[in-house]
């Protein structure tokens, strides 16, 4: 394990005014979302999309790294360079997604496990040898009747550790991504608790595998309450509950946390996001963004409009949404940007 090239990637990935763009939809979920905008989904759909994304002018100040599916990643530009080698010639940090999805935790109704460990090694030694110098793996805890169960908190933990501690083997930093859902009735404290116990597990079963914190990145949801719940709670709330839960169960050594977006508004994550980085509060680590939708949401409607132009609108669109967010990770952030 290269310490130094893991913490000093870590660094870049949270460097001022930057943060990460998640690209890394599977190739099912990217058909459903172009099938929605009107696209026919295909390999080459997905690929035109995405490498027009890409080839927004200037979005590098905002993002300092892309997670990539594994199609994408053997992709190329429409002027045939692989997509890789065009993200690390404009200083973006090529990233990868390198689990295999969630299926049904056995014994345990509505828990489900992250799968993808097997051959896990091999296929980050081929993703570095690609480009990728970071990763993702992302577990879900769902709040309901009954769950999580301490079985399901612990189970998705353990594989967390264990997918961070190979991918620092193999010179990846990994984004260690424990998301408690939005989906439910929960109110926001239930979802504090639920974050606190998954932190606490996944950073416990971290040190036990020797798995280096500053050599790491983390992916938490913010504290919010569940989209059936009655009781919503402000944008200033969510950033205090959020800030209070991270300052009491992440380590200190922890470089950056980039923040899922996990259903909520394109505007409402930029909001939150900025919240936090005007607060009063001493924390140790970079506060910044691993956005999905947030960012993409109408860069994607814009390119499937009619005309010529489509392509060229939806870079306006990702630029701006990229703007926004990098002007939340130094609290500069306000509502007027938007018009």
């Amino acid at each position: 394990m290269d310490k130094e090239l893991l913490e000093r990637t870590a660094r870049e990935l949270v460097s001022p005014g930057r943060g990460v763009l998640a690209a890394d939809e599977s190739n099912g979920t990217m058909s459903n979302r172009l099938q929605a905008v009107g696209i026919a989904p295909s390999p080459e759909a997905r690929r035109a999309y995405r490498a027009n994304l890409f080839a927004t002018e200037g979005y590098e100040s905002a993002v300092s790294g892309v997670i990539l599916f594994d199609e994408t990643i053997r992709q190329h530009m429409d002027d045939g360079a692989p997509i890789p080698e065009t993200l690390s010639s404009r200083g973006i940090l090529p990233g990868i997604k390198v689990d295999t999805g969630t299926k049904e935790m056995p014994h345990h109704p509505g828990e489900k496990v992250t799968e993808g460990l097997d051959g896990l090694r091999d296929r980050c030694t081929e993703y570095f040898a690609m480009g990728a110098r970071f990763a993702k793996w992302r577990a879900v805890i769902g709040i309901g009747d009954g769950i999580p169960s301490e079985d399901g908190i612990s189970v998705n933990a353990h594989v967390l550790a264990r997918y961070a501690s190979i991918c620092q083997e193999q010179g990846l930093v990994p984004i260690i991504e424990p998301e408690v859902l939005m989906d439910g009735s929960h109110d926001a404290q239930r979802c504090f608790d639920v974050t606190a116990q998954t932190l606490d597990a996944t950073f416990a079963e971290c040190a036990a595998q020797d798995v280096h914190i500053p050599g790491s990145l983390l992916k938490p949801n913010m504290v919010i309450a569940g989209k059936g719940c009655e009781t919503q709670i402000s944008r200033e709330e969510v950033a205090q509950l959020t800030v209070d839960c991270l300052t009491q169960h992440v380590p200190q050594d922890l470089p950056g946390i980039v923040f899922l977006s996990g259903g909520q508004s394109d505007e409402d994550a930029t909001a939150h996001l900025n919240l936090m980085n005007t607060m009063d509060a001493e924390h140790p680590w970079q506060l910044s963004y691993s956005y999905g939708r947030a960012l993409q949401s109408q860069a994607l409607r814009e390119w499937a409009g009619a005309g010529i132009d489509s392509g060229a609108a939806s870079q306006r669109a990702f630029s701006h949404r990229a703007k926004m967010n990098s002007l939340a990770r130094s609290g500069d952030w306000s509502e007027e940007l938007e018009a």
